[in-house]
């Protein structure tokens, strides 16, 4: 019977965590089905199966460390009789394993192998050890949970919400909608996270306090932006963008876009375009440091930063100076739509040289936004917004936007930050510059 094993990680990443099981053993598996969830301290991991048969045994529950190549679970032949434990009081600690646990033998019991009274199984799933840990020291009763987890097991937040008196968990607010370059997790794939991943609802009660642990990819974010701040000079510069002839341009090319493309022309892709030809033109913008040197890059690979369910990734738009438009939005909406399902890989969001964040997506007017290291700036764009200002001696009314750029002082001097950024602002107030390459 063949090994199901962790995949092998990058040189970066030594260790990860069983995110969920996608089968229960027991369950018949067709090659090429999802049987596993891992979460590194970048990006999310699917285990296959590498042939047909049944899930015979799981060695590490959800929430478990794991290894590169370190052994999951067992697959059987077809047909063949998973492996179960007797059933005992989660609240017995010395009895023997629980449902969905790994007994001492590596085999774990069936999760619908439940006791038949003392309800703390009985709810719609299985109690995996956080959430059991928490309804045993609230002396909840699981058959009255109703879980919201993968097949509907019991996870640590519908735990903890019944612990703060009952309810049901829903999910991050607008878990389910899909934003521009800031795309939402499905519900499914909310559910499927750890509490410590999700939105958590405000404690109940009179001066109430919550604790729960940060998620690998959290802690990894956490640890570079720190790093960042430790490491670079770091300074912003401003300036704001008439979006109008842009605005003008995609409104009177956009069923003709659609009609060719078959996608939509957006602002992302004339504000990669305009950054690519300000790095052109100012290439320590571009440049990176390694160590005592400044490595200069003669290629253009633009990370555009998305907001996900399990925290900010930042996938790679390569050789943008070699991309149209089309090209642009077509791979930005592939991003989006990984990002939705979890499936951006370490490839994916490996490199870069330059970064592009839009908190206007969320209704952002300003920010300084934080430098994607080796990168050495960062542009954030903002919400548009209609405004006074002064045109030809007329004061008019304006769709105009905030841009910033958050730039490494130790590298960039201020009037090259200043220049591009102008640069970038009057490409965009006049985008056939850009378009015909003038």
């Amino acid at each position: 019977m063949p090994d199901i094993k962790v995949p092998v990680f990058s040189e970066s990443v030594s260790e990860g965590t069983l995110l969920s099981w996608n089968k229960k053993p027991g369950d018949a598996v067709t090659r090429g089905d999802i049987l596993a969830e891992i979460e590194t301290d970048k990006v999310v991991l699917e285990v296959t199966a590498l042939q047909d048969g049944v899930l015979q045994s799981v060695a590490k529950q959800e929430g478990d460390t794991v290894l590169s190549e370190e052994v999951l679970g067992v697959l059987g032949e077809a047909g063949a009789a998973a492996a179960a434990a007797p059933a005992r009081d989660p609240n017995d600690r010395e009895s023997g394993p629980i449902a969905g646990e790994a007994s001492a033998g590596g085999t774990a019991a069936r999760p619908d192998d439940r006791p038949a009274s003392g309800g703390q199984l009985g709810g719609t799933g299985t109690l995996p050890p956080a959430a059991r840990k928490i309804v045993a020291e609230n002396n909840l009763d699981a058959s009255q949970i109703q879980g919201t987890g993968p097949k509907g097991n019991i996870t640590k937040q519908d735990a903890v919400v019944a612990a703060q008196g009952g309810g049901t968990y829903q999910g991050p607010q607008s878990a389910a909608e899909p934003r521009s370059m800031a795309a939402s997790a499905p519900a499914s794939a909310a559910q499927a996270q750890p509490a410590a991943q999700q939105q958590q609802p405000a404690p109940s009660g009179p001066r109430a306090e919550q604790r729960v642990p940060m998620t690998r990819i959290r802690q990894r974010i956490a640890e570079r932006l720190k790093e960042v701040q430790n490491t670079a000079a770091i300074l912003t510069t401003f300036n704001e963008v008439n979006m109008q002839p842009s605005m003008d341009l995609r409104k009177k090319y956009q069923d003709q876009f659609v009609a060719k493309h078959g996608v939509k022309l957006g602002f992302m892709s004339l504000f990669v375009r305009a950054a690519t030809e300000a790095l052109k033109a100012f290439p320590n913008v571009n440049a990176s440091i390694d160590g005592k040197d400044i490595v200069y890059h003669g290629y253009y690979d633009l990370g555009i930063a998305v907001a996900s369910e399990r925290g900010l990734v930042v996938p790679i738009l390569r050789d943008t100076d070699a991309m149209s438009l089309a090209d642009i939005e077509k791979a930005i909406a592939g991003f989006a739509q990984k990002a939705r399902a979890g499936k951006l890989t370490m490839e994916d969001m490996s490199g870069g040289t330059f970064s592009i964040t839009n908190g206007g997506t969320f209704g952002s007017m300003m920010s300084t936004p934080i430098i994607n290291q080796p990168q050495s700036a960062i542009l954030g764009m903002h919400n548009i917004i209609e405004r006074p200002i002064a045109q030809n001696g007329q004061v008019v009314i304006a769709p105009m936007m905030y841009v910033a750029l958050s730039y490494d002082h130790r590298i960039i001097d201020g009037k090259e930050a200043v220049q591009f950024l102008v640069t970038i602002k009057n490409l965009l107030e006049d985008p056939a510059r850009m378009l015909l390459d003038l």
